[in-house]
């Protein structure tokens, strides 16, 4: 399915206009819990200052308009809102309609995709930057490593990788995140800075939080950020 074209009832071009569905081969269990969480898991992690942390580190380093890939772009906020508002071109790719959705209201500056960024076609190089912000969380640990070496091939030399995760040593573990049932693989922060390395990336930043998501359900979880560059 490409993109939808036409005009809502006041002649302004609809929401599901900004958003591509970039010919998804199959739908990821991903999908169905971000769908029911929609701004609901925005609210949730709004309050986090090392997410925040982690953005401003990146504007400080990117070059004026630059093109930025944000893998698992959530509602829109406060990753793409914020590259956007620098002035950089932003494409969000997430599994989530409901999300994307969201996303293309929120941030009318940003293109954004409804896919599995595995089933996404990446031109060697053609990214100034890519942000994974917890978007890793629910692929098997060898989607990861695979997606991270095309991820790495997408940016140009000299480019910025930006990552972060839980760092806990898990495969294909069963949970429940914000009341819905998941299905986890991760790695320790060691492990995961060595995923990084392996995959290209000269690593140049990490920071470790603790975190509460403010939300019933919410504990507190460990977080791990990642930044580094493509030699």
């Amino acid at each position: 399915m490409g993109e939808r074209q036409g005009l809502g009832d006041g002649g302004e071009p609809r929401d599901d206009q900004k958003i591509a569905s970039a010919g998804v081969g199959r739908r990821h269990p991903a999908a169905a819990v971000f769908d029911a969480l929609g701004a609901e898991y925005e609210r949730a992690f709004a309050a986090s200052t090392a997410h925040r942390a982690s953005l401003e580190r990146l504007l400080a380093e990117l070059p004026p308009g630059s093109r930025v890939l944000d893998v698992g772009s959530g509602t829109g906020r406060p990753t793409a809102r914020t590259l956007a508002d620098a002035g950089h071109r932003v494409l969000g790719v997430d599994v989530s309609p409901v999300m994307t959705a969201l996303a293309a209201r929120q941030v009318p500056e940003a293109e954004f995709r409804c896919a599995d960024v595995r089933d996404l076609p990446l031109a060697e190089g053609e990214f100034d930057a890519v942000c994974v912000y917890f978007s890793l969380l629910q692929l098997e640990r060898a989607d990861q490593r695979a997606l991270l070496e095309r991820l790495v091939r997408s940016l140009r030399p000299g480019g910025l990788l930006v990552a972060a995760t839980v760092p806990v040593d898990a495969a294909g573990v069963d949970a429940v995140f914000m009341g819905q049932p998941v299905r986890v693989s991760s790695f320790g922060a060691e492990e995961f800075t060595a995923l990084i390395a392996r995959a290209g990336i000269a690593v140049e930043w990490e920071h470790s939080a603790l975190f509460t998501p403010d939300h019933p359900a919410g504990a507190p979880e460990p977080h791990f950020f990642l930044h580094g560059r493509r030699p």
